[in-house]
């Protein structure tokens, strides 16, 4: 049964910046796309971002596009999340998830095996 359990998070104020990790275990992630997704309260959970198998292709949604990169490293397993010029609009529980292939994609449905969360509140 593979493994996401996404670190990083807590509490920061608005402009700080925040790098979110992910370390998948019992399964590599060779080979598969990796996603981030967010869930604010009271809202639905959205794409963040995603990377391709090899990290040549990249995704973000608008919303971040600037502020946020995303990367991998497959020989530790892991994939990051940075974070800059943080807005009080990024409060949500950030989750990384794994593609069921090896392409980058911005729907959930595309992707079988998530993290547990991890929380960012932005205060001003």
């Amino acid at each position: 049964q593979i493994q996401l359990v996404e670190s990083g998070g807590g509490l920061v104020q608005a402009g700080a910046s925040v790098r979110l990790s992910c370390v998948v275990g019992r399964r590599s992630i060779s080979g598969y796309a990796m996603g981030w997704f967010r869930q604010a309260p009271g809202k639905e959970r959205e794409f963040v971002a995603a990377i391709n198998w090899s990290g040549d292709n990249i995704v973000y949604a608008d919303l971040v596009k600037g502020r946020f990169t995303i990367s991998r490293d497959n020989a530790k397993n892991t994939v990051y999340l940075q974070m800059n010029a943080l807005k009080l609009e990024d409060t949500a529980v950030y989750y990384c998830a794994r593609g069921v292939d090896s392409r980058a994609a911005m729907t959930e449905e595309l992707y079988d095996a998530w993290g547990q969360g991890s929380q960012v509140t932005v205060s001003s």
